[in-house]
């Protein structure tokens, strides 16, 4: 049929599915004739070597050879050569029931961008789904990206969903692995698209061989990449919490020791503090950074007020200006010390009330320090270049 006809390209990764792929391809063109959309289906074809292609061409769908390897690519590529205006992705496993795809073309009609398939709501086929992934992998990991990002989705990782290929191009999807689920739904949410979630159902794959999916090594990069791309969770809040806590601490001590009921906190305390001063300093400075770096790069990370309006004055002049001043009044209490020891003709003070202000001292000098370089990493990124 004429490219510009049509409505629904239903989207199938293949790597070596011939036992499957047939059936897979028959499905999705009977939903076609049933339902009368106009349609293709598109196989993006990973360097299978088993006969996948010809299988495929022989039931009647466009093949698209994917050079790179990995999930991610797969379904791009598949994407990016899709002419429908809509796309349905799913595997060639068997797995999921092309047959029964209305509820995701009615709300694709309705205007949603995203249409992500629910296996929990839908109903899952005894031996469809691996305990381990069923009752802690997809639960923990969908739990997760809903903390992290202020999603509506429970079933983050369902291979069946639907979606504007438009909208989703203009995402800029980078994850070449399994994580590629995981990346579609993130960005979806922190553009703002429009987002709904419907019942599907997950039977056991109709394939004698083992799937591609690595449990903990693909669960391990899901979670790595929900945690990279939320540098606020990684970075920013538990920064605040341990300079916080450090700093009021060691600011307490310096006028002498603290009991809170039977425990006591003196010098050695002061310094464990001013550690966990620094770590967190470390932390909050990773965050602006990593935030700085990620828009620079074009990973889509969100930006809000907040962060708009301190990398407005997160600049190299600021932040020499800032750093400077912390480093200059630490040397003023080492310099204070000194001439203090001085007084005493350079001999022995007492160890704990002379510890009592170096702490502070070097605390407020590396803390100068960091801020200025970096200062200069921040005047490094945001150099204006040629695009």
């Amino acid at each position: 049929m004429p490219t510009s006809t049509i409505e629904l390209s239903i989207v199938m990764p293949c790597l070596n599915e011939a036992e499957t792929l047939a059936v897979c391809i028959r499905k999705a063109r009977k939903y076609f004739e049933v339902s009368g959309v106009q349609g293709e289906v598109v196989i993006a074809d990973n360097g299978s070597t088993d006969g996948s292609q010809a299988i495929a061409v022989a039931e009647g769908a466009r093949v698209v050879a994917i050079a790179n390897k990995g999930y991610g690519n797969a379904l791009m590529g598949g994407i990016e050569a899709a002419y429908g205006t809509y796309v349905i992705m799913g595997d060639a496993d068997d797995s999921y029931d092309f047959e029964h795809l209305d509820n995701f073309v009615e709300r694709l009609r309705a205007g949603d961008q995203l249409v992500m398939g629910n296996r929990f709501s839908g109903g899952i086929e005894p031996g469809a789904m691996p305990p381990l992934h069923k009752y802690l992998g997809n639960p923990v990991l969908s739990w997760i990206g809903r903390v992290l990002f202020p999603s509506q989705i429970r079933d983050f990782h369902c291979g069946l969903r639907g979606f504007s290929r438009e909208a989703i191009l203009g995402l800029g999807l980078r994850t070449t692995g399994m994580e590629f689920a995981s990346e579609l739904v993130v960005k979806s949410t922190l553009a703002g698209l429009t987002m709904s979630e419907v019942p599907t159902t997950l039977k056991k794959d109709g394939r004698s061989r083992p799937p591609h999916l690595r449990s903990w090594h693909d669960g391990w990069r899901h979670l790595r990449f929900l945690l990279l791309f939320s540098p606020t969770w990684l970075f920013l809040y538990p920064g605040i919490v341990g300079f916080g806590v450090g700093i009021l601490g060691s600011i307490a001590l310096l006028f002498g020791p603290i009991e809170i009921g039977d425990v006591g906190f003196d010098i050695s305390s002061q310094l464990y503090l001013a550690a966990l001063t620094l770590v967190g300093y470390q932390a909050i400075l990773f965050w602006l950074l990593t935030k700085l770096y990620g828009q620079r790069e074009g990973f889509f990370l969100p930006r809000g007020r907040m962060f708009s309006s301190l990398a407005e004055r997160a600049t190299l002049e600021n932040a020499a200006l800032a750093g400077l001043a912390s480093f200059v009044v630490g040397l003023a209490i080492a310099v204070w010390q000194v001439v203090i020891w001085a007084g005493n003709d350079f001999g022995s003070l007492d160890p704990v009330e002379t510890m009592r202000f170096a702490v502070p001292s070097a605390l407020l000098m590396i803390l100068g320090a960091q801020t200025i370089m970096s200062g200069l990493f921040v005047g490094i990124l945001t150099i204006d270049i040629k695009k």
